[in-house]
């Protein structure tokens, strides 16, 4: 996707909105240059011109958009990011502005439906590989050392063997490997190839097979509950460090928001391997959901990320996106990926943040503190569509949103803060709401246009985001703003929506309350299933001035590495543990100023 028009603002008080309205649009052009600031912050999930996909079937195409099964790469000091279904691939230069380049990886004999579909990415040398999902021989794998210009040609035009959900590895020795598996009733692979020819050597070796029954993450369903279906094992991906190998995997399905990639850590790449208890990514709570089938790599400071899939499933079951949260080892080797507040604003890799600390109080050192301030405070509207109201905008589920009558220019949406805050980031979460029917791939010409406005009263207002000029694709827009404003009242007005109503699935307003921290949760309580230790039932008193809690959970009392953010509640029942397992719990208030001290540890049996 091309660079983005970056949000621009003043402080100009005593001038009427219109004037300052008409000086913004007469001097836009000479301050493109000279006011434009750098983002330096990402929200998920990330913001790029996510296709129309063909997913599954052909009555379905172009309703909704969609992508998974992510994989990036830093090759030759870019990174590079690969996903189903896209016919092309994006680079960056700085992970936070994604150029889409265009490319048909399949012959014309292939079925469009496996277009690039769960692509496996591998480096050898100066040269990057790709491959898509595949049973069939007859199928190229492509080749390129200069993908950012869109150099590509075949590496071998038939692959000896193929492979669902294809993933490479290459090793310090210089052997290369092959993991895939996409199933709910046969186990993962993995292979060693002959790195020129592809040709493999020896048969394929089981990985690992699924578990559900003693780690209940692994369980079926959108509440771990086994209701139709056994569990799916798909989505594998190798890391290296300090000579072990940590095998990741996906499951339990990607329509759930317990999606999440598992972790096996061996001293072979092709094993034996010993699972771990919980997962290395997983985020069953607040407004980003599912982070399964992924791929971890190296930013260009050496710092770990991970980056998966996010669950919607609203249009469609695979209607998906994407997500990326800062990874990594603490000084026992132990991999963890940190989704804790992973929906809210996080730095870009810089040179000044050290990745491979898990950061104070369990969140990550890339996290910028910038706190939610609109969660189900009072919207207003232009209009409202049936049964799409206001406040499913600012209820922090990405299943549900708002829907004007129309998708004309004119019409708005406005959010009150409740009180005075320091606003520093804006996240607009377009939904797709009576989209045409034709639309497949990427749509030509199609872009978001719109101003947002603020005010500190409600009556005078002021211009904070102009991009009534936007001419790119912003699904998921992410606005940071070069200063931060003390205001009220966030207004977004639609100029131009690419296709169908005026939708809104999450207008995410973040900074600070200027008020006080939440207080201390008090009576928190674990009671852990006598007869299924996989399963446990959490409660506490609610926190007056709170509006969500992090549980963070692990089986060591000082690597809680894992957490779920609960909203509007004071009670948890818990799924995912390991049955042969001790774990440890604690539990913290969030609110619009930041977060309280952490309850004591419990120790859970």
């Amino acid at each position: 996707m091309t660079k983005k028009n970056h949000p621009r603002t003043f402080s100009l008080k005593g001038i009427s909105p219109l004037i300052f309205y008409g000086l913004i649009l007469n001097m836009s052009i000479f301050f493109m240059g000279t006011l434009t600031a750098q983002n330096k912050t990402y929200c998920n999930p990330i913001n790029i011109d996510y296709g129309y996909t063909p997913i599954p079937n052909f009555s379905e195409w172009g309703r909704h958009r969609a992508t998974a099964d992510p994989v990036i790469v830093l090759f030759k000091d870019t990174y590079y990011l690969f996903s189903t279904n896209q016919w092309g691939y994006w680079w960056s230069d700085d992970m936070l502005n994604w150029t889409f380049n265009s490319k048909k990886f399949l012959r014309p004999w292939h079925n469009v439906y496996d277009e690039l579909c769960a692509p496996g990415v591998g480096i050898l040398g100066d040269t990057m590989m790709v491959m898509g999902s595949t049973y069939s021989t007859n199928f190229t794998v492509w080749m390129s050392t200069n993908p950012k210009e869109n150099e590509w040609k075949p590496l071998v035009d038939s692959f000896a063997i193929g492979g669902w959900d294809p993933s490479f590895f290459t090793d310090d020795d210089g052997k290369f490997y092959m993991y895939n598996g996409s199933s709910n009733q046969y186990p993962m692979y993995g292979i060693e190839l002959e790195r020129k020819s592809l040709h493999p050597i020896g048969t394929r070796k089981e990985m690992y097979s699924l578990e559900p029954w003693r780690f209940g993450w692994q369980r079926f369903g959108e509440h771990m509950d086994n209701t139709f279906l056994d569990p799916f094992l798909e989505g594998s991906h190798m890391t290296k460090y300090k000579n072990k190998y940590y095998l990741q995997y996906g499951a339990p399905g990607t329509e759930f928001s317990g999606y999440a990639d598992g972790l096996l850590v061996g001293e072979h790449p092709l094993g034996p391997f010993q699972a771990q208890s919980d997962p290395l990514s997983i985020k069953v709570g607040g407004f980003v959901r599912g982070a399964g089938h992924g791929t971890t790599f190296n930013d260009r400071f050496g710092n770990f990320w991970h980056i998966s899939t996010t669950v919607i499933s609203v249009k469609n079951t695979f209607e998906r996106r994407l997500g990326i949260w800062p990874s990594g080892f603490d000084s026992d080797d132990k991999m963890f990926c940190n989704t804790t507040f992973g929906d809210y604003p996080h730095y870009i890799p810089t040179a000044g943040i050290k990745g491979d600390e898990y950061g104070n109080n369990g969140k990550s050192p890339y996290f910028t503190g910038w706190m939610l301030l609109n969660y189900n405070k009072p919207v207003a509207v232009s209009s409202t569509l049936g049964g799409y109201l206001p406040n499913n905008a600012v209820d922090e589920l990405s299943k549900t949103y708002w829907s004007a009558k129309t998708g004309n220019a004119g019409e708005w949406i406005q959010s009150d803060l409740g009180n005075i805050s320091r606003v520093n980031a804006i996240q607009i979460n377009f939904a797709d709401q009576d989209v045409d029917s034709n639309r497949l791939g990427k749509w030509p010409n199609q872009f978001h246009q719109y101003i947002i406005w603020h005010s500190q009263d409600g009556k005078k207002w002021a211009v904070l985001v102009d991009k009534s000029r936007n001419t790119t694709d912003v699904p998921h827009d992410y606005i940071e703003l070069p200063t931060p404003v003390e205001t009220r009242y966030i207004k977004l007005e639609i100029k131009n929506m690419p296709t169908g109503k005026f939708a809104i699935s999450g207008l995410r307003v973040f900074g600070n309350g200027l008020g006080e921290k939440p207080e201390k949760v008090q009576n928190f309580i674990v009671l852990r299933t006598e007869k299924d230790k996989r399963s446990a039932f959490i409660k506490w008193k609610p926190v007056d001035n709170a509006f969500a809690y992090n549980i963070y959970y692990g089986t060591e009392p000082d690597k809680l590495y894992t957490s779920i953010m609960v909203h509007s509640n004071n009670e948890y029942w818990m799924k995912a543990m390991d049955s042969q397992k001790t774990y440890y719990y604690c539990i913290e208030s969030i609110n619009e100023n930041g977060t309280s001290e952490r309850s004591p540890t419990l120790k859970i049996d």
